[in-house]
């Protein structure tokens, strides 16, 4: 079977970066971030949708690395009762105002404020998703888009030491544990990035003009 052997991320996110080396890792490829990306301008992620920012993100970094596929993403959760949020803006919720805000607020003050809207919400309406849109690139054109979802309930309590990001709040029932009470490798295999990136292997494999 003829795939890639290094795929390219645009992200400085660590726990991005071990979920999708934890899915590709079980195939043998090896997930890397995009060189010296910390040294690359910043893209604003100002985008309305989940596919708005990371198609921006994918098509401007791909511009940094002529020639080579690269993927971004753009993901997030949405509560039910929440009307959706934090949604897009997940990363900066716990800001005064999370679609005006130009920076990520932390992992710890993101949760606080999410565990204080649910205790409002009775618990047979705590459902929501994860969701993800995984965008790949060349040279600044969108090759093609990929999206998955990962369905659980949110919890009031964090549960789990591993993942980042509202993964100590997401139960997902299926399997009984929180995203955070998983390996990488078992997060792949049930999270929405893990489903997104498999449907991007599928598309690569078949895929000839960029994989050979």
């Amino acid at each position: 079977m003829n795939v890639m052997q290094r795929i390219l991320i645009a992200t400085s996110n660590p726990g991005k970066l071990r979920d999708l080396q934890g899915a590709a890792r079980p195939l043998g490829l090896q997930v890397e971030c995009i060189p010296n990306f910390a040294n690359l301008p910043l893209v604003v992620e100002d985008g309305q949708t989940f596919e708005e920012n990371a198609r921006k993100k994918a098509e401007e970094y791909s511009l940094h690395v002529r020639g080579e596929v690269v993927l971004a993403d753009d993901s997030g959760l949405e509560v039910d009762a929440l009307r959706g949020e934090p949604g897009v803006h997940s990363a900066r919720y716990a800001a005064d105002e999370p679609h005006l805000a130009d920076a990520n607020t932390d992992d710890e003050a993101n949760n606080a404020k999410l565990i204080r809207e649910i205790k409002k919400i009775p618990p047979e309406k705590r459902t929501g998703r994860f969701v993800c849109v995984i965008v790949a690139a060349q040279d600044g054109k969108t090759l093609a888009t990929f999206r998955g979802k990962a369905e659980g309930v949110i919890l009031e309590g964090p549960r789990g030491t591993n993942g980042f990001g509202y993964d100590p709040l997401f139960y997902f029932p299926q399997i009984d544990k929180t995203f955070a009470e998983l390996s990488a490798e078992e997060k792949a295999k049930y999270s929405h990035r893990g489903a997104a990136f498999r449907e991007f292997l599928a598309w690569y494999r078949v895929n000839s003009a960029l994989g050979n």
